[in-house]
């Protein structure tokens, strides 16, 4: 059985879902509206601001997409009462970030500036110049935008200049070894 899939989904007070039955799910909330196409085999159910997940059978494909419809659905509720949020920091001599109405421009040791506009539902801010912050109701477009823009410039292992996630630890790598015995 999997564990995630049958542990029951809270809906707080101030946010209502709505399941069709081609299970399309509906959230709204304090922070916007959510809409997600779920697996059609699997049984949602919504009674007394609970919601259930039930699986058809027991094999593999229903196994999977039984943790999944519930993961989606709990972070929908999550995204509409709370939010996701993802930091960035810039490291390396001349690096920043600046805000541009609501695109995001970067200076980061190319000969043009990268920019960023993010999608609607989702927005950016900076602060210090070299911390970037993404906050959206939906999980997966805020870690998209997040991981797009880590990618622009990621951190490269010798000095560590370039683009990371908050807290991000980059292995670094030894410099070029002085040649030994160059009197040979």
């Amino acid at each position: 059985m999997s564990r995630i899939g049958s542990m029951p989904i809270e809906v707080p007070s101030g946010v209502s879902v709505d399941i069709d039955d081609r299970n399309v799910a509906t959230v709204r909330g304090p922070n916007g509206e959510l809409t997600q196409q779920l697996n059609r085999r699997m049984d949602i159910a919504l009674a007394d601001d609970v919601i259930s997940i039930e699986r058809p059978s027991d094999n593999r494909e229903d196994r999977s997409l039984h943790g999944l419809t519930r993961a989606l659905l709990a972070n929908m509720i999550e995204g509409v009462t709370e939010g996701f949020e993802k930091r960035l920091e810039i490291h390396g001599i001349g690096y920043r970030a600046e805000m541009d109405g609501t695109k995001l421009v970067m200076r980061l040791g190319f000969s043009h500036e990268v920019i960023f506009d993010p999608p609607e539902g989702v927005e950016v801010a900076v602060e210090e110049n070299t911390k970037v912050i993404v906050r959206g109701a939906d999980k997966q477009k805020v870690g998209q935008l997040a991981a797009e823009i880590r990618m622009s410039r990621p951190a490269e292992p010798y000095k560590g200049k370039g683009v990371r996630y908050e807290g991000e630890h980059i292995r670094r790598k030894a410099g070029k070894a002085a040649k030994v015995g160059a009197d040979m």
